[in-house]
């Protein structure tokens, strides 16, 4: 029931920004919430990639892990995340990556969940809300690491 939409532009290029998002295996040095991730498979498809993740998220003493299938579809310039396990009902979580005038990004990024058990929603959904809405600039600021500062107009 939970869901989160944003869109926030970004002064690095589109293509940057995909590559960062798509890269998963680096995502526990520098996002929220995230321990640990494991790529279980990956496969080329049409210019596409399919890969099957797994993702332990913790807070204070909870851990979770779950499981979700991750379409990079750079042609679309889109990344598209389908739940397979774990402490969720569903999740869904979509990014796109819209190019702006002058080389910037407009990045949409969403996201709609609902955890199967009531008390751990109640444990760590506020947490998870606050952890997604930091998500884009977490990205933003990895941009920045690993490209240098925009050079865009």
């Amino acid at each position: 029931m939970p869901k989160f939409e944003t869109i926030r532009r970004v002064s690095h290029a589109p293509d940057q920004m995909f590559a960062l998002v798509a890269d998963v295996e680096q995502y526990p040095q520098f996002l929220p919430l995230c321990e640990g991730l494991t790529v279980r498979s990956r496969k080329e498809r049409d210019g596409r990639t399919v890969l099957v993740a797994a993702m332990t998220v913790g807070y204070k003493a909870i851990r979770e892990t779950f499981t979700t299938q991750v379409y990079l579809k750079p042609d679309e310039s889109a990344i598209e995340v389908k739940y397979l396990d774990g402490p969720f009902k569903y999740l869904t979580n979509i990014w796109r990556f819209d190019p702006t005038d002058g080389g910037a990004t407009d990045i949409h990024f969403f996201i709609d969940y609902e955890f199967k058990s009531r008390v751990l929603g109640a444990l760590m959904g506020a947490m998870f809300d606050r952890a997604f809405r930091m998500f884009v600039e977490a990205f933003e600021r990895r941009a920045t690491e690993i490209y240098g500062p925009a050079k865009v107009a």
